[in-house]
């Protein structure tokens, strides 16, 4: 498939490009920037003008739900959302039913996504047998079937003997963990944050300690083993001078915070809208702030879309008994790009945290543009006005914040290995 994308804005954020160029792409790969290769016929010619032409989104956490959890979402149609919201390589965590503690799941998942149309997927391992934090699973067989790094996603690990062994083991084989930083049992039947809101309304609490102490332990374990670690989706401003600091003494840490937390807070469970029942939970607006503050700064490396499709019937519940976590896949960009707005960051900067650094946390050969890559490609149109509707959504999961919200900025194409997997 050959493909002509001309007259529009090229941004690359790992090179600092943003220029008005044409692209062509050819056997998967961009084979011209600015002039083709002699005598090349493009089977297609994409008319961008007006769009902007950036490398597919890099997405570190989205929930597939598959196996186990098909009347929630789809394989397919988790992957179609994807495309849709411009990702073309995805990050999908260990907690399935089973979970993805056994290499046949894991080539299975990884067979099944391959064939059908939609983002290339890097399976998550579990660290642990059925995420139940007593027996560490045979980490290197897991790397073989295609496991780029090993979690607990949001299972508690309350044996720190386990931890400890699991992270020895991981630098053995110079493998990378992911630990979602919250203590087995502070705030263990917590829903909201330890603040007004959670008082007023009288649910079970969350507090900052239960992120900075479980960093505490594992900060200290990192220094101990040398094992590569990243934080996923940090909460609050605590916890994130935490991971400031441990950068600053070399230890080998990353992070990333969730797109929800960098634009809400406590506040916006006011109304027990159990769309906001997320996990972490959203904390104050001066933890908002703080987190907003470490990405422009480069504390926190990159943002994820934090995907977790949920039924409506598991939504339809008191905000205590309803199940955490909102969809993301498709609000990722735009609301990057809003908080960019906000805070007068340039559109290459703010790209570069959905596109080549958390390429670079999976250690992948994505998320960048140039000649010879992969053409793996995003198209969008920066000033679309849309709102976020059931309705407007691909995804089989409808559970979002935002429903009613209008945002700006749309995907127009996703081209994946070079052809064209999504055109609004």
């Amino acid at each position: 498939m050959k493909v002509h994308i001309r007259n529009g804005r090229v941004i690359d954020p790992a090179s600092g490009l943003d220029q008005t160029r044409d692209i062509f792409v050819a056997a998967g790969h961009v084979v011209g920037l600015g002039q083709g290769p002699d005598g090349f016929h493009p089977n297609q010619v994409i008319d961008a003008t007006g769009l902007v032409v950036c490398p597919g989104l890099v997405d570190l956490a989205v929930r597939l739900r598959e196996p186990g959890g098909e009347h929630m979402a789809t394989l397919e149609s988790e992957m179609h959302a994807a495309a849709a919201g411009g990702i073309t390589s995805l990050a999908c965590p260990p907690d399935t039913d089973p979970p993805l503690d056994e290499p046949g799941l894991i080539e299975m998942l990884k067979f099944r996504a391959k064939h059908m149309p939609g983002p290339r997927v890097y399976p998550v391992g579990a660290l642990t047998w059925k995420l139940q934090g007593e027996r560490l699973t045979e980490l290197a067989e897991l790397n073989e079937a295609g496991c780029i790094a090993f979690s607990q996603a949001d299972a508690r690990l309350e044996n720190t003997e386990v931890l400890l062994r699991a992270l020895e083991y991981a630098r053995t084989f110079d493998l990378p963990v992911w630990l979602h930083p919250q203590d087995a049992f502070i705030g263990r039947n917590g829903v909201a944050h330890d603040g007004v809101v959670a008082a007023r309304l009288g649910l079970p609490a969350i507090p900052v300690p239960a992120e900075t102490v479980a960093l505490s332990t594992i900060l200290l374990l990192v220094r101990e083993t040398g094992a590569r670690v990243h934080l996923a989706r940090l909460s609050s401003r605590a916890g994130m001078e935490m991971v400031r600091r441990a950068k600053h003494d070399g230890l080998p840490v990353t992070c990333d915070v969730g797109i929800h937390h960098v634009h809400l807070s406590e506040m916006d469970t006011a109304d027990f809208n159990a769309n906001c029942h997320l996990v972490p939970p959203l904390r104050s607006l001066r933890d908002r702030d703080a987190l907003r503050q470490g990405l422009l700064d480069g504390t926190i490396d990159a943002i994820c879309s934090d995907h977790a499709p949920v039924d409506e019937d598991a939504k339809q519940l008191p905000f205590q008994e309803s199940e955490p976590g909102a969809t993301g896949v498709e609000l990722l960009l735009p609301l990057t790009l809003k908080w960019a707005r906000e805070a007068g960051l340039p559109m290459v900067e703010a790209l570069g945290l959905i596109t080549h650094r958390p390429a670079e946390i999976l250690g992948i050969p994505a998320g960048y543009l140039r000649l010879g890559g992969p053409a793996d490609l995003c198209l969008f149109d920066p000033e679309a006005a849309w709102t976020v509707t059931p309705a407007s959504l691909a995804s089989l999961g409808k559970n979002s914040p935002y429903l009613g919200l209008e945002l700006q900025g749309r995907v127009r194409y996703t081209l994946i290995d070079g052809h064209l997997d999504f055109k609004r």
